[in-house]
């Protein structure tokens, strides 16, 4: 197995670092202390072609692949979380459906502006009465006439309330299967369209700079034609956009990890205590050398699951260990990273503070810890 990458791979994780150290760093900050959207970022993502990385030319992606898309995230994300996570959600959880089980004409209508940066679109899944439990969902689509009319809200949704959001694809109850068990679909809700409300932002202990909001729908009529992929497969569909999403939040978590021993490493050179750098003693050189061989397993990983998907290989269980293995790492890491840098780690002008407090939603979005091991025992045949 050659883990080596191919010099676009290597030139893409170049300049997507390049960009996070002197375009992200220097600004990120007080996005994050003001719990403001970093727009000017974000379109300068666009210009560099990352939301458009794993899609094809005809609707004006890069011709890439998922794992480019996974590089330039481990690489954001070693800088800043809040940028990662709307790159991520941007492309794994609102582009990427509407690719995978988009009509022809769904996909020339919102592919392009999606694929460029100029529009963001959004994933409603979670609901705020069930969250692991999806298949509880509430939320409910009839038909009437050639309208689809949707009740019910969503929670946690990322990049659902930016001024440049588009459109929310959201799951419902369609109606009933043979068996009793809900019919789930997924509908495409344009934004603006009357019936569908914003709520205001949620007040977060971390993702601070990333726009996250729950959403009502009341009497929220769409065209028929807004129904993504078949009537009734909605499960399936958000099944697999969440196992190959599992793969891109596992690259952020060793971004966020790897990011913790940079940080450290650097703090432990210029930190001098008792007459010498605090890099010296074999306490905190031992933290720092597991901080990175936590990080470096994590992205074996990754990397693993994203070629075994590439490879048209069954990839579920692999995602799913790829995402606990990163998460529980990304908080680890930044745990021992403050606490290396003692009071300092503890003050918001550093770093590590932002990665501490980013840290932990790592175990709960996109599937929590729980739910990896269900998947990986599952998959063993438990």
């Amino acid at each position: 197995m050659d883990f080596r990458l191919t010099e676009e791979h290597e030139a893409l994780r170049s300049s997507v670092r390049e960009f996070a150290n002197e375009v992200v760093a220097p600004v990120i900050a007080e996005h994050y202390e003001n719990h403001t959207f970093p727009y000017e970022i974000v379109r300068q993502m666009g210009k560099m072609g990352l939301f458009g990385l794993p899609f094809p030319e005809e609707h004006g992606g890069m011709g890439g692949d998922y794992f480019a898309l996974c590089l330039a995230l481990e690489e954001l994300a070693r800088v800043d979380s809040s940028v990662a996570i709307t790159l991520e959600a941007a492309v794994s959880l609102g582009a990427m459906p509407i690719h995978r089980f988009g009509t022809d004409a769904q996909k020339a209508r919102w592919l392009p502006m999606l694929t460029s940066g100029e529009a963001l679109a959004a994933f409603g899944l979670t609901e705020p009465g069930f969250g692991s439990d999806a298949g509880g969902t509430a939320t409910r689509a009839v038909l009437d006439g050639d309208h689809w009319v949707i009740n019910g809200s969503k929670a946690f949704i990322t990049n659902s309330g930016t001024d440049i959001t588009a459109l929310v694809t959201v799951t419902a109850v369609t109606g009933t299967n043979p068996d009793g068990s809900k019919e789930l679909s997924t509908i495409i809700v344009p934004s603006g369209t009357p019936g569908f409300t914003v709520q205001p932002g949620y007040s977060k202990v971390g993702w601070c700079a990333s726009d996250t909001h729950e959403l009502s729908f009341d009497d929220c009529r769409v065209p028929a034609e807004n129904l993504l992929g078949e009537r009734g497969r909605g499960f399936a569909q958000f099944l697999r956009i969440l196992d190959e999403g599992r793969i891109a939040i596992a690259a952020l978590g060793v971004g966020l990890a790897q990011g913790c021993v940079d940080e450290s490493i650097k703090y432990a050179r210029e930190r001098h205590a008792f007459g010498r750098p605090i890099g010296n003693f074999q306490a905190i050189q031992f933290k720092i050398a597991d901080m990175e061989m936590r990080a470096h397993t994590a992205r074996l990983a990754y990397y693993d699951a994203a070629a075994r998907m590439l490879a048209g290989a069954d990839f579920k269980r692999q995602a799913a260990i790829a995402k606990l293995l990163s998460s529980e790492t990304a908080v680890d890491n930044a745990r021992e990273a403050t606490q290396i840098h003692g009071g300092y780690g503890f003050m918001n002008e550093f770093p590590v503070a932002r990665f501490w407090r980013d840290s932990k939603i790592l175990e709960i979005g996109e599937g929590t810890s729980e739910v990896q091991r269900m998947i990986i025992a599952r998959d063993l045949g438990l």
